[in-house]
C-alpha cells in the first residue's frame, strides 16, 4: 500500500523530546500483568458477566433458525408462544447483563487507571533528585497530563471493551461451530485479508504514535520554556526565534498528527470490507451447502445471523486496539520511570561527624564533558562558606554535589567521612538542605504548606519559623492566620513571600549543613539583606554552603571560594582574597565600585 510518508527527519527535533526514559516493552508488558493480578477478581468477574450476556444474545438466532427449520420442514406445531417466551427471557436477561458489564467494565477501568496515577506519583518523587531537575518541565507536564488524559479514555474503554470483544468472539465462533460446523469454515475466507490489513497498519502505527507524543512533547517543552523566560526573551528581543521555534515544533507535531490519521483511514475501508466479506462468504458457501442438503435452512439462517452479529465484537477488538496503539506509548511514557534505578543506598553508611569534603571532583552533564574538574574542598562543621565566580562557572552545580543531588563522575564527596552518594537519599536529607531560587507553593494552607518541612511541628513552631524569615507580619495580617488557603485558587502570594515559605519550611527541617543557592533572588536588595540578617540569627552554629551572585553575601562569609572554569582557582577569606588581588579582588572592585 502506498500513501502518505512519515514526516521527513529533522536532526534539529529530535524524535524523542524528553529526557526521562521511555519504559522498555519488558517493563510495560510487567506492568500491565501486575495490573491484571491486582484486579484479577474483577477481571475474571466482567469475562464471567459478558459470557452470560453473550450466551442470551445467541438465543435469538438460535430460535429463529429453528422456527425457519419447522416452517420448511412443514410441521403444524411451530410452538410460536414458547419461542417467543423464550425469546423475550433471553432478551431480559441479555440486557441486564449487559449493563452489569458496563458498569463493570467501567468500574475496572476506573480502579486500574486510579492505581496507574498513583503507581506514576510515587515512584516520580521517589526518583533520585537529579534525575528530576535534569528531566524539564515539558517532558514531566506531557506525561502528567496529556498521557494521563490518553490512557483514561483506554483504561476506562478500551482494556474492558477488548476483553468483551474477545470473549464475544470466541463465544459467537463457538456458537456457529456447535450450530452449523461447515459455516465457521466459511468464516475464516475473509481472514487474510483481515491479517493483511493489520499486519500492514500495526507494523507502522506503535512508532507514529510515539514520535506523535515526542512531538507534542517538544511543543509543550517549547512553550513551558517560553512562558518561563519570558521577561528574558522580551528584554533579548528573542520573541520571533522563539515563536518560529513554536511553530516548527507544532508543524513536526501535526505531520505526524496527520500521517497517524492517514493510517487510520487506510485501515478502516479494510475492516468494513472484511465485514461485508464475513457475511457474504457464509451467505453464499451457506447457500451451496443447503442445494447439497449437507445442511438445513435453519442452520443457514443461524449462522448467518451469527456471522452477522460477529461484526460488532471484530470492530470493538479493531477499534480498541488501535486506541491501545496510542495508549501503549503513553503507558510506556509513565512507566518508563520504573527503569529508573532508585538511589537506595546504604543503610550501613552513616556519618560520623558534620565535616563537608570535597576529593579530587569530577563531574560533566555530558559523556566526556566536565564542568567541574580536580576540585577539592573541605568545609569544618559551622563554617560560612562563599562560592563566587563568573556566570557559568560552575558554582551551583558545585553547590548541588555538595547537597548530594549530583554523584560525582570521579572523585569523592564525603559528610562526616562517609560518601554522600553511598547513603540513602532520606538521611542526605536530614542532614543537607538545597535552597535555591525555585520554590513552590502548594494548593493548600499556609499550615499544610509548612508542616511538609515537619509533619509534628505545633502552630507555635511554625510562627516562629516565619518569624525567623521576617514572614510573620504579613502572616499574622491575614484574615484566617495559618489556616488561610494559598496557591492556586487560594491568597495569590507574592514571589517574596513565596520565597519566605520555602526558608521557613528550611528553619523548621533543621539540618545542620545547608546549601543556598540564590535562596533571596526575588526579594529586592534591602529587603534580601535583611532576610540575610534574619536568617544569620537562625543558621548561627550550621554550616552553609551559599553560592554568592550578590558579594555582599561573601564578604559575610568565613571562607570564599572562588570558581573559574571549572576549579577553584582561589580560597581564603575576604580580606585575605581582596589584599592578593586576584580574580576575586576584581570581582568585588567591579561590583563594590
Amino acid at each position: 500500500m502506498i500513501g502518505v510518508a512519515p514526516p521527513a527527519y529533522d536532526p534539529a527535533a529530535p524524535t524523542t523530546a524528553n529526557t526521562l526514559p521511555v519504559g522498555a516493552p519488558a517493563t510495560v508488558r510487567a506492568y500491565v500483568a501486575e495490573l491484571f493480578r491486582r484486579h484479577r477478581r474483577a477481571f475474571l468477574l466482567l469475562v464471567g458477566v459478558n459470557t452470560v450476556a453473550v450466551v442470551a444474545s445467541m438465543a435469538g438466532p438460535y430460535l429463529l433458525g429453528g422456527l425457519v427449520e419447522r416452517v420448511t420442514d412443514k410441521e403444524r406445531e411451530l410452538h410460536l408462544g414458547l419461542t417467543a417466551a423464550f425469546f423475550v427471557v433471553a432478551l431480559l436477561l441479555q440486557a441486564v447483563f449487559v449493563r452489569e458489564v458496563r458498569l463493570r467494565g467501567a468500574m475496572l477501568g476506573e480502579r486500574m487507571l486510579a492505581d496507574l496515577r498513583e503507581d506514576f506519583l510515587v515512584r516520580s518523587v521517589g526518583l533520585p533528585p537529579g534525575v528530576l531537575e535534569r528531566a524539564g518541565t515539558g517532558d514531566l507536564l506531557s506525561r502528567i497530563t496529556t498521557d494521563i488524559d490518553r490512557l483514561a479514555n483506554a483504561m476506562r474503554e478500551a482494556v474492558p471493551q477488548l476483553a468483551i470483544g474477545v470473549v464475544w468472539v470466541a463465544l459467537l465462533l463457538g456458537g456457529l461451530v456447535v450450530t452449523a460446523p461447515p459455516l465457521a469454515a466459511a468464516v475464516l475466507l475473509a481472514l487474510p485479508l483481515l491479517v493483511a490489513g493489520c499486519r500492514w497498519y500495526f507494523r507502522r502505527a506503535p512508532s507514529a504514535y510515539r514520535s506523535e507524543s515526542a512531538g507534542y512533547a517538544a511543543v509543550a517543552a517549547a512553550l513551558a520554556e517560553t512562558v518561563d523566560a519570558g521577561r528574558t526573551i522580551e528584554a533579548h528581543r528573542l520573541g520571533g526565534r522563539r515563536v518560529e521555534l513554536s511553530e516548527r515544533r507544532i508543524r513536526e507535531w501535526t505531520a505526524w498528527e496527520r500521517y497517524t490519521l492517514w493510517l487510520r483511514s487506510v485501515l478502516f475501508p479494510v475492516i468494513n470490507l472484511t465485514h461485508v466479506t464475513v457475511l457474504g462468504s457464509v451467505l453464499m458457501v451457506g447457500g451451496v451447502f443447503v442445494l447439497q442438503g449437507w445442511i438445513g435452512v435453519g442452520q443457514l439462517t443461524t449462522g448467518a445471523l451469527i456471522a452477522q452479529m460477529l461484526v460488532d465484537p471484530v470492530g470493538l477488538i479493531l477499534r480498541w486496539y488501535d486506541e491501545l496503539q496510542v495508549a501503549q506509548v503513553s503507558l510506556a511514557r509513565l512507566v518508563g520511570v520504573r527503569d529508573i534505578e532508585p538511589e537506595a543506598g546504604d543503610a550501613s553508611v552513616r556519618p560520623d561527624g558534620r565535616d563537608v569534603r570535597a576529593d579530587r571532583v569530577h563531574f560533566g552533564y555530558l559523556e566526556g564533558v566536565d564542568v567541574l574538574r580536580k576540585v577539592s574542598l573541605e568545609v569544618a562543621p559551622g563554617t560560612r562558606l562563599a562560592l563566587v565566580g563568573p556566570s557559568g562557572a560552575g558554582k551551583s552545580t558545585l553547590g548541588r554535589l555538595l547537597a548530594g543531588i549530583y554523584a560525582p563522575r570521579n572523585g569523592r564527596i564525603t559528610l562526616g567521612g562517609a560518601e554522600l552518594s553511598r547513603m540513602p537519599a532520606e538521611r542526605v536529607r536530614s542532614h543537607v538542605a538545597l535552597v535555591n531560587q525555585e520554590h513552590h507553593v502548594f494548593v493548600g494552607s499556609l499550615r499544610d504548606n509548612l508542616l511538609l518541612a515537619r509533619t509534628d511541628a505545633q502552630d507555635a513552631e511554625l510562627w516562629a519559623a516565619l518569624g525567623a524569615v521576617d514572614a510573620d507580619g504579613w502572616a499574622r495580617a491575614l484574615d484566617d492566620g495559618l489556616d488561610t488557603e494559598v496557591g492556586s485558587g487560594g491568597l495569590a502570594l507574592t514571589p517574596a513571600q513565596a520565597q519566605q515559605i520555602a526558608l521557613a519550611r528550611l528553619v523548621l527541617a533543621d539540618p545542620h549543613t545547608l546549601v543556598l543557592d540564590e535562596a533571596t533572588s526575588l526579594l529586592d536588595p534591602r529587603a534580601a539583606r535583611h532576610l540575610e540578617r534574619s536568617l544569620a540569627r537562625v543558621l548561627d552554629g550550621r554550616t552553609v554552603v551559599a553560592i554568592a551572585h550578590r558579594l555582599h553575601t561573601a564578604h559575610d562569609a568565613d571562607v570564599i571560594a572562588v570558581v573559574e572554569d571549572g576549579r577553584i582557582s582561589e580560597l581564603g577569606s575576604h580580606t585575605d582574597l581582596v589584599a592578593a588581588n586576584g580574580a576575586y579582588a576584581a570581582l568585588w572592585r567591579s561590583w563594590h565600585g
